[in-house]
């Protein structure tokens, strides 16, 4: 058994989406989550850069004793998942996409699957190469949505606004027939509702975030690595973090009353 806790970390406030999903299926895990505020959005960013933040990330997230990392950004994933393993080979990393590619398999009834996601997922293809990889009879239509995570870190949730952003986006996708539409940033479920109103009931959305923490507690389980004790949460910030703590109880009905702010450049 290992009591210490499990690293989450994302560009930004999505990554809570993550945290939920592990404060419910994991509950004896206690949570270190790290918000990169200061420097959201990742989506518009070069892959050294991403790499850069991400490895400053982990380096911190390694100071406070985590024994396991969720990346909980699918920009991350997609553009440098290999490079953080090769730089951090002893630690157990976790990514998103490869579960989000696993639900919609197990979901998709006609092959026909949309993605959307940050300008840097969508460029990179990997959902795309992922999905065909065992399946090359699918159909896979992908879409950068850009204007989803500021919409998310401002607050502008269940808004008309938002509802119109989102139809605008999406209006070129919904002629394609799909019927399964990957939410390819963790920012993006917090628009959950917002979305499925739009795209109608007959699409299924796919949330990798239920997978990702199913994947984690079978490789705690397997590596004999389960925390036995009561869980504690706690929530690092790089920039504003009365708004984390906002999103925190809005989002998560936890009162995160203990966010603290990082210079997360000495790392």
């Amino acid at each position: 058994m290992d009591n210490r806790p499990i690293g989450i970390f994302d560009s930004g406030l999505g990554g809570l989406t993550v945290v939920k999903e592990v404060m419910k299926q994991l509950k004896n895990e206690s949570i270190i989550y790290f918000g990169d505020t200061a420097r959201v959005p990742y989506g518009n960013k070069s892959k050294a850069t991403i790499t850069k933040f991400s490895a400053q990330i982990i380096r911190f997230l390694l100071t406070k004793n985590v024994k396991a990392v969720i990346i909980a950004c699918n920009t991350v994933n997609s553009n440098c998942a290999l490079e953080l393993h090769e730089l951090f080979p002893d630690l157990i990393i976790e990514g998103v996409v490869r579960p989000g590619v696993t639900m919609a398999i197990r979901e998709t009834k006609n092959g026909r699957i949309g993605v959307i996601g940050t300008e840097g997922t969508i460029k990179s293809g990997r959902y795309t190469a992922l999905l065909k990889e065992n399946h090359p009879e699918y159909v896979i239509y992908s879409k950068a949505c850009p204007l989803f995570v500021p919409l998310v870190e401002d607050g502008w949730i269940n808004s008309d606004v938002t509802k119109m952003v989102i139809a605008k986006y999406l209006k070129d996708l919904l002629s394609k027939n799909i019927d399964t539409l990957i939410l390819g940033c963790t920012h993006y479920p917090i628009l959950c509702n917002d979305i499925q109103e739009v795209v109608g009931e007959r699409i299924k959305l796919i949330n990798p975030a239920n997978e990702t923490a199913h994947k984690m507690g079978m490789r705690l389980l397997n590596e004999n690595m389960q925390s036995t004790t009561s869980p504690t949460y706690q929530f690092y910030v790089s920039d504003q973090k009365a708004h984390m703590q906002d999103m925190a109880s809005m989002f998560l009905g936890y009162s995160a009353s203990n966010v603290i702010e990082v210079d997360i450049e000495n790392y």
